[in-house]
């Protein structure tokens, strides 16, 4: 089992911690335990399979298919959208980004935008960004903690600001800027735009609900999102909770979100996870017990 030294960034509007990486230039590295200072990338050139799974290695090779973060937003960020992997492959050589997001905290009034409250095309879609009026066609969401969105690829979407969210996401870093609100940056320029990118890559469907609806289960795993390449359950735990994991054929992350919970495995190991803290556990390790340090939340993910 395996915990990573945060990687920091500092960005105009905020912050983003990411917690496990596998895009080249941010590779997480293993903070603890023998395994120490070597990298994700070097765990999953040595164990292959026995990290990630028969079926993700096929899929994924070298590359570790997902990235964890935390995002602490204390200004909107942009409003943007991510190509899917066909559109990805074609124009950038690597996979596209579908991703969700878990809020672990809102201040009140807190919001994001995610889809299209009306119908758009190309066209108006361009002649509403040219004009500044392309927040005016978001679908604006109030947040509350524990609030949950699926963002597949090419669902138009920004985060405001007072919230801190968990993001789980495919292992890209591919993002098209569709509107930065004029904000200068530190040089006092505006920063890039990608409207003719983005054109091609949105989905322009409208749906009527774009929040992920779920019913909190004290001490019972509750999944929130199942899609082709993450599942993630929500777990809080106030007792402890023992899986076998053999048949998942998976890597499984979990993501501490509140308090602490030790992780024991079939060889006797024993992890302490802290809030905030994000540990992976390898495939070839299918037994384990989870025993929360209070009340622990946790978000489980595997692929």
């Amino acid at each position: 089992m395996y915990k990573f030294q945060p990687i920091v960034k500092t960005l105009l509007w905020g912050s983003e911690s990411w917690q496990l990486s596998g895009v080249p230039g941010s590779l997480s590295v293993v903070c603890e335990g023998p395994e120490e200072g070597r990298t994700v990338a070097d765990l999953l050139a040595e164990q292959h399979e026995r990290l990630v799974g028969r079926r993700n290695y096929k899929r994924y090779g070298d590359t570790f298919p997902l990235l964890i973060k935390f995002i602490d937003a204390h200004l909107p960020l942009s409003v943007q959208v991510h190509p899917n992997d066909e559109l990805a492959q074609k124009r950038h050589g690597t996979f596209g980004k579908t991703e969700m997001w878990y809020v672990v905290h809102a201040d009140k009034d807190a919001y994001l935008y995610a889809g299209f409250n009306r119908l758009l095309d190309p066209e108006s879609y361009c002649r509403m960004v040219e004009n500044d009026t392309i927040t005016d066609a978001l679908a604006k969401h109030e947040l509350h903690d524990g609030d949950v969105f699926f963002l597949p690829a090419g669902r138009v979407h920004s985060i405001g600001g007072g919230t801190t969210i968990a993001e789980i996401q495919q292992t890209s870093d591919i993002t098209y800027r569709i509107y930065d609100f004029n904000r200068l940056d530190k040089n006092g320029n505006r920063r890039e735009l990608h409207t003719e990118l983005a054109k091609d890559a949105i989905d322009y469907t409208v749906f009527s609900d774009y929040r992920t609806h779920y019913l909190p289960c004290p001490n019972r795993p509750v999944e929130l999102v199942n899609c082709k390449y993450f599942t993630t359950t929500l777990l809080e735990l106030s007792k402890p909770l023992c899986f076998n994991h053999r048949a998942m054929d998976s890597f499984v992350i979990y993501i501490c979100l509140e308090d602490d919970c030790e992780f024991t495995d079939g060889q006797g190991q024993q992890v302490i996870l802290h809030a905030g803290q994000t540990l992976l556990v390898p495939a070839s390790n299918s037994n384990l017990c989870l025993r929360p340090i209070g009340t622990a939340k946790l978000l489980e993910v595997h692929n």
